[in-house]
Formats: C-alpha cells, sequence, structure tokens
C-alpha cells in the first residue's frame, strides 16, 4: 500500500526525492572531492617505500612544512640509514589551472621510483640533463586534461618548463601534478635550499628508534615520524571535511523541512482516506507505521537519486576533479553508506510528525472532512487580503515553507557576509597604506614569495614615501588543536604600528613576540610568559589589539625569525607601500606593475577582491548559491503544489462565482510572493545563527569574521522573491486550468 500511495502522487513524491537528492550530491560530490584529496596525501607520503619522514613538527599541511636541504645529506650519511631524499610540494597555477600541486625531487631520489614513465625520459637521463629549458615530468591526467605531449610547454607562473616525460603512479593527485628537479621547483616556489619533509630508508626496520634518539639530539627543532603517522597529521583534508558537512548539512536541513511539508500535505490530502481506514479496523500504530514508511521510502529514493547524480557530476568533471585527487572511484562505500545513513534518518525525521499527527485523526472527523477546503474552524486575522488570510489558515505549511525559504536565504546571507568579511581582514593589513604588491602568478596569497631586493626598488622609485614586508604562515597549536597565524614584521618599520599595543611593548629583536588578545586569553598567556611553537621559543613582550580577527589568533615577531619558521630567507609574502601623495596610487601600481613583473600591485582597497583567494572563494560561493537556491525552489514548489491541490474545492467554487482566470494566478503568486519575503526576512536572523554556529566549529573558531552590509539583505530578500516566484508559477499555472465543474467535485 505504501508504494501505491506514492505512485498515485508522482509528482509530490518526485519532487520531493528531487530536493533530498540535490542535498545527498552535495554529500556524495564534496565528500569525493575530501576522500580524494586525503587519499591523495596518503599515496605519496606512505606509497613512497620510505619509512620515516622528517618535517617541520605542527605544519598545517606539508606544504608550509620547512626543512634545511643540507639536513636530507646528513641524515643519509648515517649508518642506519640507507638512502634519503628531500622533497619540497607547492600548489601554483598553472595554463588554465588555478589549483596545480607541484613535486620537486632530487634528480637521484629513490622516491621517483615509484613514478613509471610511460612516454619520454626521466628526469636523470642524459638527453634531460644536458637539455635545453626547465624539464618537467607531468601526470598522465594533467597530460591528458592540458592536452600536453611530451616536447610541448607548460606556462607556470610565468616560468616556461619543457615536458620531458609523462608518468603513472596509480595515484590521482600525482598523476594530476607534474615533478620538477628539486632545484626549479625550489626556485618556482621563492624557498631556495628548501625542502618540505625528508624521506628516509632504513636499512632495517628495527633501527627506526636509534634513528629517532639521534635525529632528535642532532635537530630538536624537526619532528620524525612514519609515514603513516605524518599523513594522518595533515589538516587539509580535515577542512575540506568539515566545508562538506557545513555546505551538505544546509541542502540536507532544506530537503529535510521540504520533507515534512510534502508529508503534512500528503496526511491533509488523505484525512478522510484515513478516517475510511480507521473505521475499518486500522490501529492507530498501523497509520503511523503507513506514513513514515512512505517518508523513508521517499527518503531512500532521493538517497539513490542523489548518489548517482553525485557521481555522474564527479564522473563528467573528472578532468577538472582530477587536480585535487578526485575520481569517480573516489566516491568510496563509506561514503555512500553515509548518504544512505543521513537519508533514512531524514525521512524517519520528516515523517514522525506527520505519522503522529495522522494516527491522531478521530475516524468521525476524518470521515466527514471535506477534501480540498480548509476543513474545521475557519481562523481570521482581523487584517489582511486573501493571500494573508489564506496562509494564516494553513500555519503548519506556511511555517514549513517559511522554514525552506529561511534557511536557503540565511545560508547565503551568511556565507556571503562571511567572503566580505574575510576580504576586510586582508584590507586591514594594509597599515594605511594605499598599495599591496603580493607574487603575481600565485594559487594562494599564502604562498606568495617576492625577493626582499623588491623593497629596494619599489623603495627607489621618488612617488614612495615607505615600503614594508610583511611574512606570515599558520602552524598548529599540538596542546590546544588551534590555528596559530605567525606574522613577521620587522621592528623598524611603520607597517607594524597598525598593532595596538593594550600591554607590555613592541617586539625590538628576534625570538620576541606580540600576542594577539584573543590569542592570549585563549592560551592564557601574559607579558612575559613563553610560547613554543614548533620546538621554538618565544618571549612574549606585549599583547595588542588590531580590530582583524584572525590577525589577534596569532602573533607578531620579527620578520627575519617569521622568514625561518617558513624557510624563506630574505623572502616576503607581501608588501605595503605608503605614497607622498596619494593621488598618484594609481600611477605607482601601473608603475610597479610594468617594470617588476615579478610582483602584482594593487591599491589597498582592490587588493582583496583580486587576490586569487577570493576569487576562488567567490566560484565556490556561486556555486554553492545556486545548489541552495535550487533545493529551495524545488521545496517551495512542491509546497504550493500541495497548497492547490488542497485547495481544489475553494477554486472551483471562485470560478463558479465568475472568478477569472488571471484573478486565480493572481491569488496563487500572491500567496508565493508573500510566502518568499517573510521567508527572507526570517532568514537575515538564520544567517546570524548559522554564522554564529560556523565560527564555533572547533578548526575555524575565532578566525571568522563578517560584514553586513545592505546590499547582503537586499539581495536576500530578492532571492526569496525570486524562490517564491518561481515556486508559485506552475501550481498558479495549474489552479487556472483546473475546469469549475471538476474542482467542486473533488474529493
Amino acid at each position: 500500500m505504501i508504494f501505491k500511495n506514492l505512485l498515485r502522487r508522482k509528482g509530490r513524491t518526485i519532487l520531493t526525492a528531487l530536493g533530498i537528492g540535490i542535498g545527498v550530491a552535495a554529500i556524495v560530490g564534496l565528500g569525493a572531492l575530501a576522500n580524494g584529496l586525503a587519499a591523495g596525501y596518503d599515496s605519496f607520503l606512505t606509497g613512497s617505500k620510505a619509512d620515516l619522514i622528517l618535517s617541520q613538527p605542527d605544519a598545517f599541511d606539508v606544504s608550509m612544512s620547512t626543512v634545511d636541504e643540507s639536513v636530507s645529506q646528513d641524515i643519509e650519511a648515517m649508518s642506519e640509514v640507507s638512502a634519503a631524499s628531500g622533497m619540497l610540494e607547492g600548489i601554483v597555477q598553472a595554463e588554465q589551472i588555478p589549483l596545480f600541486f607541484v613535486f620537486g625531487y632530487p634528480e637521484d631520489s629513490f622516491i621517483l621510483g615509484r613514478f613509471n614513465i610511460i612516454d619520454g625520459d626521466p628526469l636523470d637521463s642524459r638527453e634531460v640533463v644536458y637539455g635545453r629549458g626547465k624539464p618537467m615530468l607531468l601526470g598522465s591526467g594533467s597530460a591528458e586534461a592540458l592536452n600536453k605531449q611530451v616536447g610541448d610547454t607548460l606556462r607556470i607562473q610565468e616560468r616556461v618548463f619543457r615536458v620531458v616525460g609523462i608518468y603513472e603512479t596509480g595515484a590521482t593527485l600525482e598523476d594530476n601534478g607534474a615533478v620538477l628537479p628539486l632545484r626549479d621547483a625550489q626556485e618556482l616556489l621563492g624557498r631556495i635550499r628548501q625542502v618540505s619533509i625528508v624521506y628516509i630508508q632504513l636499512k632495517d626496520a628495527g633501527l627506526s628508534e636509534r634513528v629517532e634518539r639521534r635525529v632528535e639530539r642532532r635537530w630538536p627543532d624537526l619532528s620524525l615520524s612514519t609515514t603513516s603517522d605524518f599523513a594522518d597529521k595533515q589538516m587539509m583534508g580535515d577542512m575540506m571535511k568539515a566545508f562538506v558537512w557545513v555546505i551538505a548539512g544546509l541542502a540536507i536541513i532544506i530537503g529535510g523541512v521540504g520533507m515534512m511539508n510534502s508529508q503534512m500535505m500528503a496526511v491533509v490530502e488523505r484525512t478522510r482516506e484515513i478516517g475510511v481506514l480507521r473505521s475499518v479496523g486500522w490501529k492507530r500504530g498501523r497509520i503511523l507505521r503507513m506514513i513514515l514508511g512512505e517518508s523513508i521510502i521517499v527518503g531512500l529514493l532521493g538517497g539513490i537519486f542523489g548518489i548517482a547524480l553525485g557521481w555522474f557530476m564527479i564522473a563528467s568533471f573528472e578532468g577538472f576533479t582530477g587536480f585535487f585527487g578526485a575520481t569517480s572511484s573516489s566516491v568510496t562505500p563509506e561514503l555512500l553508506q553515509q548518504a544512505m545513513i543521513i537519508v533514512v534518518v531524514l525521512g524517519f525525521v520528516g515523517g514522525v510528525y506527520p505519522a503522529w499527527r495522522a494516527s491522531r485523526l478521530p475516524p468521525v472527523e476524518a470521515l466527514r472532512y471535506e477534501g480540498g477546503s480548509s476543513g474545521g474552524n475557519v481562523r481570521r486575522l482581523p487584517l489582511g487580503g486573501m493571500a494573508i488570510q489564506s496562509l494564516w489558515q494553513r500555519t503548519t505549511r506556511t511555517l514549513l515553507t517559511l522554514g525552506v525559504i529561511a534557511i536557503t536565504v540565511g545560508g547565503i546571507i551568511a556565507l556571503d557576509a562571511t567572503v566580505f568579511g574575510m576580504m576586510d581582514s586582508f584590507a586591514g593589513m594594509s597599515a594605511e597604506s594605499e598599495i599591496m604588491v603580493r607574487q603575481a602568478g600565485v594559487a594562494d596569497t599564502e604562498y606568495s614569495a617576492l625577493d626582499e631586493r623588491i623593497v629596494d626598488k619599489i623603495a627607489a622609485f621618488p612617488e614612495v614615501a615607505h615600503v614594508s614586508g610583511m611574512a606570515f604562515s599558520g602552524t598548529m597549536l599540538p596542546d590546544s588543536g588551534m590555528i596559530f597565524i605567525m606574522l613577521g614584521y620587522a621592528p623598524n618599520e611603520y607597517a607594524i604600528r597598525q598593532f595596538n599595543l593594550i600591554e607590555g611593548e613592541r617586539i625590538t629583536t628576534n625570538r620576541q613576540m606580540m600576542l594577539g588578545s584573543m590569542m592570549a586569553e585563549a592560551l592564557n598567556l601574559a607579558v612575559g610568559d613563553t610560547l613554543e611553537i614548533s620546538n621554538s621559543r618565544y618571549k612574549v613582550v606585549g599583547i595588542y589589539e588590531s580590530g582583524v580577527t584572525w590577525q589577534e589568533m596569532g602573533g607578531v615577531a620579527t620578520l627575519r625569525d617569521v622568514q625561518n619558521f617558513m624557510g624563506r630567507p630574505r623572502k616576503v609574502g607581501m608588501l605595503m607601500v605608503k605614497v607622498n601623495d596619494p593621488t598618484q596610487a594609481e600611477a605607482v601600481v601601473a608603475k610597479i606593475n610594468s617594470q617588476l613583473p615579478d610582483a602584482h600591485a594593487s591599491l589597498s582597497g582592490e587588493f582583496a577582491e583580486e587576490m586569487p583567494d577570493m576569487n576562488n572563494v567567490n566560484a565556490m560561493l556561486g556555486s554553492i548559491s545556486f545548489l541552495a537556491i535550487f533545493v529551495g525552489g524545488v521545496g517551495v514548489l512542491n509546497t504550493m503544489l500541495m497548497a492547490v491541490m488542497e485547495r481544489t474545492r475553494e477554486i472551483g467554487v471562485f470560478r463558479a462565482l465568475g472568478w477569472r482566470r488571471w484573478r486565480i494566478l493572481r491569488l496563487i503568486v500572491s500567496e508565493a510572493l508573500l510566502l518568499g519575503l517573510l521567508g527572507g526576512i526570517l532568514g537575515i536572523g538564520v544567517a546570524f545563527a548559522l554564522f554564529y554556529a560556523l565560527n564555533n566549529i572547533p578548526i575555524y573558531s575565532g578566525m571568522l569574521t563578517a560584514r553586513w552590509e545592505l546590499v547582503t539583505f537586499t539581495r536576500a530578500i530578492a532571492v526569496a522573491l525570486f524562490l517564491g516566484l518561481v515556486g508559485g508559477i506552475y501550481p498558479a499555472f495549474r489552479a487556472t486550468r483546473l475546469q469549475p465543474v471538476e474542482a467542486l467535485r473533488y474529493e
């Protein structure tokens, strides 16, 4: 009987399953990306035939770990070690690819044995060593996606590399990246004589403890771990998974509210049918199981559809998702299991109240119910037209629909405000300078590495008053699990004045630190205390406030200390340029960009908008907004269709009394638009709640800021009205097509 009921109402079943399916597709698609990234990291770390990995302790990601290249040679000289090899990993911009993984290895590295050359020559071949240009091995996946062959060239961050070979490893992340000679990778990433990690192969696995003791004595500021332990410590996959569940959770909540709404409408629509079943002896428990079973079946149908859609999306865009290590094989059984558990729970939760309500219907009253009318006592407001009265009389349907719209709009507002807040945070770094400068062509501002000599070149411009360099990086504090932002400034530069000291004094020399007020409070540290970061100790000499949340979630050390911490001596991430005459700022920007090709200058107010980080975030935000609007639109459409079906006899009465079709159309569309407007207003409150919840996720805690602007709220209301309009047009059109005689006979 459950399946018969669902098939009798195909439209409601399909729309409800579609809304749930979109949420499940988000879980499958984004989850596959997270799985692919994690599997890729695990593959190139644990599949290296190495026994141990030496790295910078507590590094946020392998690409941010820094080890001196000479350490590899010293370790290889140990009697217990069979081989040692440094590896430098980085994320760059390549042709048509905003985020492209590159791996740098010495030409004689034992790790290169795992790269199976399927075309061309290896890096240590005579032809490559004595060939012209900068050589590169290109993964088979990236070669196919970029349509490159041996002998072709590939431009990466204004540098041109020659493809000398194409390789396969079986690991998607590596096969969609590239391998460079270590020297070229160091030059490209601005990390001369540095590597990310050192792979260590032992002569005997039983010697690991002995090697660990020797390494700890000689390099106390580095960390030695097994390959599997090191892979487990990488935070990039965890951040991606947290992001996945935030976005997918939003879609699932919208789908869940739509499920409850649909089931409530089904109960109302079948009131007399339920009365008949009760009168012929059906117990309340049997009615409850029937409605609840329908809800779970719809959820399962939505889950199956969502899994298929998510898999299809990953398979269709493997040329792009492969660069993050994600292919259709990344849709793992564990991910599918999670998705199906969610839809079952969703079906249960979405159906519990409607099922309980159906089971509580008294048989006599249910049999007297006039199908298609409001039924029962009519409650009227003292004010308002027919659209308002109709929504008021169907309170449950109205509240559930408002929930769908409010969650959709609130999610968009919260994400929008967070992105604006991020832009403001970066704009706050300008230290009252008119111009900001970063490295040209970088995939992420954190990888920006400008030579300090550029500072002198810009300072020599007659229009320039001051130039300050700044370096920054993130690390993990193992005891607290918090992200710590390291900021590096020269103590005597004007830019450091932006940090308002509330206690203590400014840094004057190395191994000193000014601590952000939020971090000082979180760690319970005061002036005079010592803070240990990656086995390096810093004396806290001051506590500051800056008005920028993420700056206060870290500390300021000398530029030299942070450069050494990052392994980028004499490199700065950004420059802050103050000009003598602010009206000349645009001319100076043009001058820097034309005369210094390695640098990209922007006016301080435009710097954040031009950052590659923000461009990627905005693209992702657009996709998320589309997903939320689509799911929300399906929910509103479902609700309005149910409303039209519920009021079939009422519409028939109106038509019999002489109402024209356009008047019926206007009534239904007015209700939908009113729902959209009210939902948008409620969505503003939901946005504040969502931002608060997002900012309290441990991995993001305290790092997010928001900028709430009138234009954001205006756009949100417009989205809400659009949802109402889209959700109301077809149901309104359907209502106008009802024939008066048939509508009056509707049961």
